[in-house]
């Protein structure tokens, strides 16, 4: 499948808000919003964050279909990548895809990300385009209801 991403527009957002509701990718994700079932608390989440400055945020396309969301987010020294992928589209390259290409969108270094411990596959995508393992963290997950274990890692020029 051929990856590109674009900017986010309006008739992106029912299908982000469908991809993060998602039970099973909130569980692997687990540090999420409270409740990602709240609709309202997601329009106003995707309202700051595509008027903010600080915030490269683009749609994620596969083959020109929407599967999902890649950003760069956060103050100079600390700015750090997000990303999701539909479920329906995991273990196809499409998230290792996605990120190359934010990478290549924002060339600033160093860039950070944080990932569930124990989610081997977004681990695996981070590792892949560059991202090293620089320590561990233990936070609340609210999708999980339990501290959790957390990777930590940067990426470098």
């Amino acid at each position: 499948m051929h990856v590109t991403l674009r900017e986010v527009r309006d008739g992106d957002l029912p299908l982000f808000f469908e991809f993060t509701s998602d039970p099973e990718a909130v569980r692997m994700a687990a540090f999420t919003s409270a409740d990602p079932s709240d609709r309202a608390m997601f329009n106003a989440h995707w309202q700051r964050i595509r008027s903010a400055d600080t915030v490269t945020i683009r749609t994620v396309l596969a083959d020109g279909a929407v599967v999902g969301s890649a950003g760069v987010y956060g103050p100079p020294d600390e700015r750090e990548v997000t990303f999701w992928i539909d479920r329906a589209h995991w273990g196809r390259g499409l998230a290792t895809a996605a990120l190359r290409a934010l990478l290549d969108l924002v060339p600033e270094r160093p860039l950070h990300a944080r990932a569930a411990a124990d989610n081997a596959g977004s681990l695996r995508v981070l590792q892949k385009c560059g991202f090293a393992v620089t320590g561990t963290d233990r936070g609340y997950a609210e999708a999980r209801g339990e501290e959790t274990d957390e990777a930590i890692l940067r990426l470098d020029a």
